[in-house]
């Protein structure tokens, strides 16, 4: 970070960061009042589609749930047909939580409504605003994402 970026600046951004977010969240519960499904089971149907078949197990990781809760959330999606569970071919043991199309269906419907709010919030900002703005988030994004790697990786030393 450049040293001329003051405390002040980082406290605003970091302010301005943790709003956005937080509408984001908002918005997100008002458009998914409109399905079957709760806000946790929306999570877990995105890691689904963007990770593929998980356990139990590798889900509740990516979701940081206790496992008895994740195996919760996935009885409920099963009973709602958005997911089922499948046994690994290469070992039986393994049971895998694999989406099926409702859950798909579920997901595109409701990416594609924030995509719209998103569309009408930045109808003010140029092309050139918009493009730049999707640059630095995209680097944020990859900054923190290697961050919390490293931050993985010494903890992994340390044990």
């Amino acid at each position: 970070m450049q040293s001329t970026t003051d405390a002040k600046t980082i406290a605003e951004l970091e302010k301005s960061i943790r709003y956005i977010s937080h509408i984001i969240k908002q918005r997100g519960r008002e458009i998914l009042d409109h399905y079957p499904i709760t806000p946790p089971q929306f999570v877990a149907l995105q890691w689904l589609r963007d990770s593929g078949d998980l356990t139990i197990g590798e889900l509740s990781k990516k979701m940081y749930l206790a496992f008895s809760t994740t195996t919760d959330l996935v009885d409920r999606m099963e009973k709602n047909e958005l997911i089922e569970r499948v046994r690994d071919p290469k070992d039986r043991r393994v049971v895998r939580i694999h989406l099926l199309e409702k859950g798909k269906e579920i997901i595109h419907e409701v990416v594609e409504k924030r995509q719209l709010y998103l569309r009408e919030v930045l109808e003010s900002f140029s092309s050139d605003q918009i493009h730049s703005l999707h640059i630095l988030m995209s680097k944020l994004f990859d900054e923190m994402k290697s961050h919390e790697e490293m931050a993985k990786h010494q903890t992994k030393e340390g044990e």
